[in-house]
Order: structure tokens, then C-alpha cells, then sequence
């Protein structure tokens, strides 16, 4: 995958690789470049533990996290990117919900968090919006939880799977925040494998 990431209010380039290994979690491996330089790192939710580590050149560290909280994100985090390992959505544990006409919603519980994605679909079937409470704190302060989303501009079919290829994702989704405040994450997908 490719794309920009927001750090400090600034936009920079990344690449990275991701692997989802249901139900152990994820690690998404990436390089970032700030004012030229490589700044990379890695993060990760496996086994129940999370940890958050990016280093300048490889060398110096510029940020590390770890803890409950970190934990917590991370598994919102894992819940909403099962759009892109959608065969755990099938599993019996999972309840559907219609809300609406182009609105489903997906229930059930993982990585040790309850998971409530609503998923906005075209006419076609097509995933347009992914919506969900995840922990975090993206005003600083206290953590708590705060609706994240998804917006999906392209999706792709890899393996037999069709999953969101071009996509923008943030806090505060669905209001007048998530642009100018919660949006900090846009990728695609160059490619995706399934074993």
C-alpha cells in the first residue's frame, strides 16, 4: 500500500505492508518521509499486546507507545480494517443488522472489544462507508470513544475477494470535524494475498 499520512497537521508520503492474521490481529510495517527523511516503523496488535514504534533513519526514536490504550485503538483499529479480510465477517458469531436501505450493521466482539461496523453499500453492493466507535483520544487528554470512519473511493478484487482499494479514513466521521480535524490516514491498495 501507498499514500499520506497526517502527522503534526502535516500531510507525508508512506509505503507500506500490512498482514492481518485473524484472530492474533495485524502488524502494518511502513515508511514514512518528513521533510526528506525515512522515518520508519511499525505498528502492531498481536496476541492481545500492542505496541506503536517509528524511528528516524531507522535509528532514532520519534515515537513509541504501548499500554491499554494503544491496545484498545488498535483493536477498533484491526475491527474496522476487516473490510479488507472480509471472510471474518462471515463467521456465525457475527449478527447482521439492516439499518436502512443502503446501511448494514455488523456485531460482535474482538480483540478483547465490541465491534459495531456500519457499513454504507451502493445500490450495486459496492462498499461506499465504514463507520465505527473506537477507543482513542484524538483531542488529547483522556481516551474514550470516538466515531471513526472510513470513506471508500475504489475498491478492488484480489484472490476472489472485493475489497476497498483507494480509501481515506479519520476521526469525528460523519461530522464537520472529520476533514479539516480527524482525517489522517489515505492509502491504496496495490496489492492484497490471501493464504
Amino acid at each position: 500500500m501507498h499514500g499520506n499520512i497526517k502527522l503534526d497537521q502535516t500531510w507525508h508520503r508512506f509505503q507500506g505492508e500490512e498482514v492481518i492474521r485473524w484472530p492474533r490481529g495485524m502488524v502494518w510495517r511502513a515508511t514514512a518521509w518528513m521533510r526528506g527523511l525515512p522515518v520508519v516503523g511499525a505498528d502492531r496488535l498481536v496476541d492481545g499486546v500492542s505496541e506503536v514504534q517509528w524511528k528516524l533513519l531507522g535509528l532514532f526514536p520519534v515515537m513509541q507507545a504501548a499500554g491499554n490504550d494503544v491496545t484498545r485503538s488498535a483493536a477498533g483499529r484491526v475491527q474496522g480494517e476487516l473490510v479488507w479480510l472480509p471472510s471474518v465477517l462471515c463467521h456465525p458469531d457475527v449478527g447482521w443488522t439492516q439499518r436502512n436501505e443502503s446501511q448494514v450493521q455488523a456485531s460482535f466482539n474482538a480483540l478483547g472489544e465490541p465491534a459495531h461496523l456500519t457499513l454504507t453499500l451502493t445500490p450495486e453492493g459496492s462498499l461506499q462507508q465504514v463507520k465505527l466507535s473506537r477507543w482513542g483520544n484524538p483531542e488529547g487528554g483522556d481516551h474514550h470513544y470516538v466515531d471513526f470512519g472510513v470513506i471508500v473511493e475504489a475498491n478492488g478484487t484480489f484472490g476472489g475477494y472485493t475489497i476497498p482499494t483507494k480509501m481515506r479514513a479519520g476521526w469525528f466521521f460523519g461530522t464537520d470535524r472529520f476533514e479539516p480535524e480527524g482525517e489522517f490516514f489515505r492509502c491504496t491498495i496495490d496489492r492484497a494475498s490471501y493464504h
